[in-house]
């Protein structure tokens, strides 16, 4: 080994510690945004109950993050603030990551403030001991002090998280995707073991599949009542948004295609779906979209209507695909109005825009703009109290986005290879 080598391993390490520094720097700043908001709002007589609206929300914007996670670092740095000296001095002097001490907030949270505050002395008084715990040892650290404190809550604990019991879908790479379901433990080793059951039967009855193709392909075929083919693997109808060009459907061109809830795929793949879903003779439906031939943006459709419901509402959505405020990706829940229709704003596809939940409560609170704007393709701009503006354009469904766009006159715009 050389001399130089051993200093770059040194300068890793220090910027290890840097970086986690400057995310307890942060953590302190979003603290000291939240106060003040608060008490801003508070003095403009917002309710108590909608104190603290678009605050965290604000904090993904400038972290370039989700709302999700925006909402995970305010919460992290509220409760580093006031309840966890230990862990906060360990994240400011670098001994720990922010997945640390966001780790132990989480399994403490819920303890009283003087238990949680005796955590936080156990774990993380000591902070190059700390340091060298595993992520493993330190959760099993945490979970039996939280135990030994109040094991009737954690009782409680796991029935609450039962109620949160969920399915989730998200992309995996080619053209997969990850189908995650959260169960109580019974139920999930109950289903895994009837799935691990249907595959030892079809492979000793010969079936040439893998064990884990036949486990996938009788989920599939169990919950949506699909038929199957002559492998057994499940055909599942396109009752679902596909969208891709005529060429790519009739013509063998290689456009890619868009799947909604998905993203793109392939064009080889859409066609198989189509072809799929008609040789199993399932109903199909066919309805014509219309996109820029210059940004591929989704710009109309054979349908319209009053309010953000029906045709109107799928073309917003297809054309957003997720909700539109910066790093969210959340499935959109709401069809949404840019400007409000009090203050002017149309109920039409340039109008609206697709958000979640979340984003759209967080859009009402005081002194949130948006408004579309030039731009290439659909955009809208978002400027939160405190003036910074995020614009957001709404992604081609069918061209990939090449290079980048550059105004050339007011409104007008061009692509730049």
């Amino acid at each position: 080994m050389t001399p130089d080598d051993g200093e770059r391993i040194d300068e890793i390490r220090a910027l290890e510690e840097l970086v986690c520094a400057a995310q307890s720097r942060q953590a302190r700043l979003a603290a000291e945004f939240d106060r003040s908001q608060r008490a801003i709002q508070a003095e403009r007589g917002t309710p108590p109950a909608q104190q603290g609206r678009g605050i965290a929300e604000q904090v993904a914007l400038a972290r370039r993050e989700s709302p999700h996670r925006g909402q995970r670092h305010l919460g992290l740095a509220k409760v580093l603030d006031t309840e966890m000296a230990c862990t906060a001095f360990a994240f400011a002097s670098g001994e720990i990551t922010e997945w640390r001490a966001m780790t132990i907030a989480r399994e403490t949270a819920c303890l009283s403030l003087e238990d949680r505050r005796t955590v936080d002395r156990a774990i993380a008084g000591d902070p190059e001991a700390l340091a060298g715990y595993s992520d493993r040892v330190l959760l099993g650290e945490l979970r039996k002090l939280v135990c030994r404190l109040d094991p009737a809550w954690v009782a409680e604990r796991r029935r609450r998280a039962e109620a949160e019991r969920c399915v989730t879908v998200r992309p995996a790479p080619d053209t997969m995707a990850y189908l995650t379901v959260l169960l109580p433990v019974a139920q999930a080793v109950a289903a895994y073991a009837a799935l691990k059951t249907a595959a030892d039967s079809a492979t000793a009855a010969g079936d040439p599949r893998g064990r884990g193709q036949v486990m996938a392909d009788t989920l599939v075929a169990r919950v949506t009542g699909a038929p199957v083919d002559e492998l057994g693997r499940p055909v599942v109808p396109v009752a679902i948004n596909l969208v891709m060009s005529d060429q790519a459907l009739v013509a063998g061109a290689h456009d890619s295609a868009h799947l909604d809830g998905h993203g793109p795929i392939p064009a080889g793949l859409a066609r198989e779906l189509v072809a799929d879903t008609l040789d199993a003779g399932t109903r199909t439906w066919l309805r014509r979209l219309y996109a820029s031939p210059t940004t591929g943006e989704l710009v109309a459709m054979d349908s319209s209507a009053r309010l953000f419901r029906g045709g109107l509402r799928a073309v917003v959505q297809l054309r957003d695909q997720f909700c539109r405020t910066p790093w969210c990706n959340a499935p959109i829940r709401h069809g949404d109005h840019a400007v409000a229709v009090a203050d002017g704003g149309r109920t039409c596809a340039a109008g609206g825009q697709g958000l979640c939940e979340s984003c759209n409560y967080a859009k009402e609170a005081t002194d949130w703009r948006a408004r579309p704007r030039p731009g290439p393709g659909h955009t809208i701009e978002t400027v939160t109290p405190t003036g910074h503006s995020y614009p957001s354009a709404a992604p081609p469904l069918l061209r990939p986005r090449i290079g980048a766009y550059r105004q050339v006159a007011d409104g007008v715009w061009t692509l730049v290879a």
